[in-house]
């Protein structure tokens, strides 16, 4: 999603309690240190398991917590194991369909040793033991799950199993270092063998290594191999519950009236009509975070509460806000693209005027939706009064510790009173972790509106297709300017860049750290990377009535299609392969793009498979959060239009801990990034007003829009890097490149236009 893994480590503790040297797999151990753990009953035994705070609040065996480990490496908030072997790991991370409900429970369980066909997955919540361990706070964001929390779960699950065998040695009276374990099994002298579910118990009395030795990746079992997702057959058969799917007593639904035009001064609400129609309960007015106020309608479930929506008379004055207009924008953009920008990078630019080669060049890229399948919502439950008040919240969010602030501030009452349960969300890339928390705010302000209207009942917010399209966040409109000098053997002289775009951390808790010198970070992420070029780069970040967001892959969105094109024309002007010299500007510092992109061009057939007639290849490869990306594509012009038909992409994500999640993950990223470059995937604004709706409107690629994908691995037993979002940015370039080779056009514009 964002450069939270990069910016964030300005405000990470410099307490790390780190308990693995970095250049080896194994720590020594030292003594150990005990550790407070609750028994905790479940339908079939006792189980290491317990909620985190608890955990570390309570006493056992008379001696208090000492506090050498924190809350993110206690087993007792991860691990669960029932008498029937059942382990039920809990991940510190939202699963919107990255993978990680089964990629982080296969890092535990190769170190536990787990039998995996009895290994499930919950989600956390917003307790501080589900804080990602680098950034101390409680994220699902910047592809950082695995990477951030790969040793974290290691560990976690050599700590389990170290209390394990601990157990069966004191059973059998034997040292722990004659017992060894395998498959959900403590194996002891004579073959004696004990499951770990016959060990739970007593297990869970044991101290918790401060240190435990990890394996050596030549001996992973689980690590490393392509595995079926543990939700597959519930998604797959439709038995998987989602946000949305909520089912409470006496629930409630709400729809909210948004103004036209962000902002919009609500003066006159008629709800006569909206309160006539059956099943409708109450009309409240609530502010918005945008400011001014919006109106929801509650009733006893969807249909009568859009019903009484499209019913309401409602008048807006806009005359206090912005209106943002997509071609007076367009005009702005280009006049401040002629002037130089606050400054990121900074290089002489006088070799640009006599260069042999140069290259003019604008680029424009548009609004984006982040329309993820599933709508949002959020279902709000107040209980009791005063200082007892409580509120429980269902809300598939990427970071539920801004909501439990949220929910607190707006409903008067302590966060210890508030609790966020996670379930399985339809899909996010960035929307779901909005610092402004809007959707959340929303549905926390109807439900106290509807108390207060004397409606004790739990109340869920959903909003429509139209209105995520309409009124939600955007990946902000970007224009570049480029003018390059270059000789004859295609090296670059002068490089004088220019980025206009609305900032995504300003006015954000993340201001402080994302913005420097006048640069948002994200918006200029992936330029100049990994050719050493002389550029100055500089950005102008004008601010606008139009909400915008990270959207998945966030800057490399754009940066990754202008530098992988303008490479590309730069190689073609002087009569080199794009390929060749690709590997000469990524010299000697970048072995991982070298061994990405070779990866890709020996699979694909590159320079030595025959194309058919009127098809060519594209290049591109690009790093984003970490891990590289090469793309190898064949594409050709049908009916006056670019046709995608074939995809090899080539991965180096260090180690693949699930082979099959990150095939996945290209395969997601490929489509979504083709879907980009499709005729109607702008969002446009007219005299303020969003033109588009929904997805006959706006576009989004579709199954009969997939290429055929072939994704491989560059091998690696490094610790892993991100994988939600790289597999995005450098298809669209690749496809450009390809479609340049045979129309002869370079495009400069997403979605393509031809004409």
């Amino acid at each position: 999603m964002y450069t939270l893994n990069d910016s964030l480590r300005a405000v990470q503790s410099n307490d790390d309690n780190a308990d693995v040297d970095a250049d080896a797999n194994t720590s020594k151990a030292l003594p150990l240190a005990r550790r407070s753990f609750l028994k905790m009953t479940t339908a079939s035994g006792f189980a290491l398991g317990v909620f985190p705070i608890a955990a570390l609040a309570q006493q056992a065996n008379g001696a208090a917590a000492t506090g050498e480990l924190n809350a993110t490496q206690q087993p007792a908030a991860f691990v669960k194991i029932d008498r029937d072997g059942i382990v039920t790991i809990t991940i510190n991370r939202l699963d919107f369909g990255q993978g990680v409900q089964t990629g982080l429970p296969m890092i535990l369980a190769e170190e536990l040793d787990a039998d995996w066909s009895k290994v499930r997955s919950v989600h956390g919540n917003a307790d501080p033991a589900y804080a990602d361990p680098v950034m101390k706070f409680n994220l699902t964001g910047g592809s950082s799950a695995i990477k951030n929390s790969y040793i974290q779960y290691r560990e976690l699950g050599a700590r389990t199993r170290s209390m394990l065998l601990a157990a069966a040695a004191k059973r059998w009276g034997v040292s722990a270092d004659s017992l060894r374990t395998q498959n959900g099994q403590v194996i002891g002298p004579k073959g004696k063998k004990l499951g770990y579910g016959e060990l739970a118990d007593a297990a869970m009395k044991m101290p918790v290594p401060l240190k435990v030795t990890l394996k050596d990746p030549k001996d992973f079992r689980i690590i490393g191999h392509a595995t079926g997702r543990i939700d597959a057959r519930a998604k797959s058969s439709g038995a998987q519950s989602y946000g949305i799917d909520t089912p409470l007593p006496g629930l409630l639904t709400a729809v909210v009236a948004h103004p036209p035009v962000f902002g919009s001064k609500l003066t006159a609400v008629d709800d006569s009509a909206a309160k006539a129609i059956r099943g409708v309960r109450a009309v409240v007015r609530i502010p918005s975070v945008l400011g001014g106020e919006v109106v929801a309608v509650v009733a006893d479930g969807y249909w009568p509460a859009k019903q009484g929506r499209d019913a309401l008379k409602l008048e807006w004055d806009a005359s206090g806000v912005g209106k943002v207009d997509s071609a007076a924008q367009l005009v702005q953009y280009r006049e401040l693209a002629q002037k130089t920008g606050a400054i990121k990078y900074d290089a002489d630019m006088s070799p640009l005027s006599g260069a042999a080669h140069k290259i003019s060049a604008e680029y424009l890229f548009p609004y984006l939706a982040h329309t993820a399948m599933e709508p949002l919502n959020c279902t709000v439950h107040i209980t009791g009064q005063g200082a007892a008040a409580k509120a429980d919240l269902w809300v598939g969010t990427q970071a539920p510790g801004w909501e439990v602030a949220t929910a607190a501030r707006i409903l008067g009452i302590d966060v210890k009173n508030v609790s966020v349960h996670i379930p399985m969300a339809g899909g996010g890339f960035g929307r779901r972790a909005t610092p402004a928390c809007d959707y959340v705010s929303e549905a926390c302000q109807i439900a106290k509106a509807t108390r207060a209207a004397g409606i004790d009942a739990p109340v869920r917010m959903l909003w429509s297709r139209e209105d995520d399209v309409k009124g939600g966040f955007y990946r902000p409109m970007h224009l570049h300017r480029a003018e390059i000098g270059f000789d004859a053997q295609g090296k670059v002289l002068a490089w004088d860049h220019v980025i206009v775009g609305q900032s995504i951390a300003k006015g954000t808790a993340f201001e402080g750290f994302m913005i420097a010198n006048g640069v948002d970070t994200t918006t200029v992420e992936g330029m100049r990377e990994p050719y050493e070029v002389p550029m100055r780069l500089s950005a102008h970040q004008p601010v606008l009535n139009a909400p915008v967001l990270w959207w998945r892959s966030v800057g490399s969105t754009h940066t990754a299609y202008v530098m992988e094109t303008l490479i590309d024309e730069i190689a073609t002007t002087v009569g080199q392969d794009p390929v060749a010299y690709r590997m000469e500007q990524f010299g000697d510092k970048n072995p991982r793009h070298k061994a990405a992109l070779q990866l890709a061009v020996d699979k694909s057939g590159y320079g030595k498979r025959q194309l058919a007639p009127g098809r060519a290849f594209g290049v591109a490869v690009h790093k984003s959060f970490d891990t590289v990306v090469a793309y190898v594509v064949e594409a050709s012009m049908e009916n006056g239009a670019p046709k995608l038909h074939s995809v090899t992409a080539a991965v180096h994500c260090n180690l693949a801990v699930n082979p099959r999640s990150v095939e996945a993950q290209v395969q997601g990223g490929a489509l979504m990034g083709l879907g980009t470059c499709l005729p109607g995937a702008a969002i446009t604004f007219k005299d303020g007003v969003v033109e588009q709706s929904n997805f006959h409107d706006y576009t989004v690629a579709r199954l009969t829009d997939m290429p055929e994908i072939a994704v491989h691995i560059v091998p690696s037993a490094d610790a892993p890097t991100g994988m939600g979002e790289p597999g995005l940015p450098p298809l669209a370039p690749a496809f450009a490149n390809a479609i340049a080779k045979v129309s002869g056009k370079r495009l400069r514009e997403l979605p393509f236009k031809m004409a």
